[in-house]
């Protein structure tokens, strides 16, 4: 494999809207991605953005849970079509944030990472909030995975994922440098624990991990009514990066584009360089049983 160039990421803080169809969906996408080009080489959108499309595909103007996630599986093949023709018209990677998709007789959530000219390759969220399990009915998928690109190895860790240490680790001893955390947070708790998570897990892998949300209210959506956060890049807070470990942010609830490059032979300088080597350091065996400790 050839060695990894820098890359430039766009993550769209996606505002939540009312698109009457498919089409119409396709054509939003058109819209953002063409304020993209020549600013990024892979653009990310954030976690379930495409359940926006949930009320217009149910047909009626108040709707629910079960009804909404229905309509949108019945319809995923669709949607992703509609994802994959607008990348290849932007001429751009795509991560396409999620989609719920069946799944034998399961319904599981899949981020499909698109290339320019059309290939999907998938990684499914592995852990599910209790939104998702008690009133979605989403299950768990596959195990994390990474994807060969023309800038190294990334990872896919969506929302719930990037807070177990556990399933970005996997990615990164599989050579991911880039972690890509999708997320859709309705109150700004869940953004924090996200942002909080991210910005540790860069701190423990040594890595780059990158959050964008859903932003906006719309209450004719029973998922998606409100929906806070921001985009932010996050790396190791050491030597060659910013103290506080945050590369590049957002601004809160705004609908918008982010930018940053990212060099990853800056993360292999810095786990070989750093002040502390967390990436070398992590634990390579578990630790011995805990005991209560005895007062004298």
């Amino acid at each position: 494999m050839p060695e990894p160039r820098t890359l430039r990421l766009g993550l769209l803080q996606y505002p939540v809207e009312k698109p009457a169809s498919i089409e119409a969906f396709g054509a939003k996408l058109d819209r953002w991605l063409a304020e993209a080009k020549g600013h990024a080489d892979l653009c990310v959108l954030p976690e379930y953005a495409a359940v926006e499309l949930g009320a217009a595909l149910v047909g009626r103007a108040t709707t629910d849970e079960p009804t909404e996630l229905a309509a949108m599986v019945a319809h995923a093949d669709a949607i992703l079509g509609a994802m994959r023709a607008a990348t290849m018209r932007a001429g751009i990677w795509l991560l396409a944030g999620t989609l719920p998709m069946r799944h034998g007789d399961r319904v599981i959530a899949r981020a499909p990472l698109i290339t320019p000219d059309g290939r999907i390759a998938f990684q499914e969220k592995r852990a599910m909030t209790r939104f998702e399990t008690e009133r979605w009915g989403i299950t768990g998928g596959a195990p994390p995975r990474v994807f060969d690109t023309p800038w190294g190895r990334l990872g896919v860790s969506i929302c719930y994922d990037v807070e177990f240490p556990k399933h970005v680790r996997a990615q990164v001893e599989a050579g991911a440098w880039l972690i890509l955390a999708p997320s859709c947070t309705d109150t700004l708790h869940g953004f924090t624990r996200v942002r909080v998570s991210a910005a540790a897990r860069a701190i423990e892998n040594q890595c780059y991990v990158a959050c964008t949300p859903t932003v906006g209210e719309a209450p004719w959506s029973a998922a998606l009514d409100i929906n806070h956060g921001h985009a932010a890049v996050f790396c190791p807070p050491d030597r060659g990066f910013p103290a506080d470990g945050v590369l590049a942010a957002g601004k809160l609830d705004a609908a918008q584009w982010l930018f940053c490059e990212l060099d990853p032979a800056r993360i292999a300088e810095v786990r070989e360089h750093g002040a502390v080597r967390n990436h070398r350091d992590w634990p390579r065996a578990p630790y011995p049983p805990t005991v209560a400790a005895d007062f004298a």
